[in-house]
């Protein structure tokens, strides 16, 4: 069965002050970047993106994607509820999936390969849940092996992937990611990455 990817780009970048998901980078958006990353990792099976503050204005960066987008209308409530949009459409596509890997629109060093080796890490070890491993903690990209899908369907409207991570400690195997650690969240983060491309 398939192992599908949902792409979350549904915030309205308060503390940035622009919207992250259209942030120039290596002549791409943050957002194209992602997309595509995650369209060559998918390799057919859905690709996912949740929109929600700036549907209409992110729609034209996935033009020509084999991607599938839905909007989260109560994107504000938090991460978790761009989660539980992403799945809840995602099973009218796919009723069984082998597992699901959560990932951002604003890592731009997430890559294909690290995606596959998520998902090999888990055929390795048998952990249920395989997390990126950087700047001393665990986060996203996660992979959600079938039988942990329902701890992420259960996931709090305000909390993020990195709350399971806490509470199943025991579940998780780390994928090391050094540079999952440069995301953009300020304009001197962005700066920062700019300055270092």
């Amino acid at each position: 069965m398939p192992n599908a990817i949902i792409l979350l780009a549904a915030g309205s970048s308060s503390r940035l002050g622009q919207p992250k998901q259209l942030l120039q980078f290596q002549g791409q958006t943050l957002l194209r970047r992602a997309a595509e990353t995650a369209v060559t990792a998918a390799a057919g099976v859905p690709v996912v993106v949740v929109t929600g503050a700036l549907h209409q204005e992110l729609l034209p960066e996935l033009a020509g994607l084999p991607v599938q987008v839905v909007c989260n209308s109560d994107w504000a409530a938090g991460m978790g509820s761009s989660i539980q949009t992403g799945l809840t459409f995602l099973e009218t596509l796919l009723p069984a999936t082998d597992g699901v890997t959560v990932m951002l629109c604003d890592q731009p060093f997430v890559t294909p390969a690290l995606l596959a080796e998520l998902r090999e890490t888990h055929a390795r070890t048998g952990r249920s849940i395989v997390a990126s491993a950087y700047a001393k903690t665990q986060g996203v990209p996660v992979y959600f092996a079938a039988e942990a899908v329902p701890l992420l369907r259960a996931l709090p409207a305000g909390a993020g992937a990195g709350h399971l991570l806490r509470q199943h400690g025991a579940l998780v195997a780390a994928v090391p990611f050094a540079l999952g650690a440069v995301d953009v969240d300020t304009p001197e983060q962005y700066a920062a990455l700019l300055a270092g491309q």
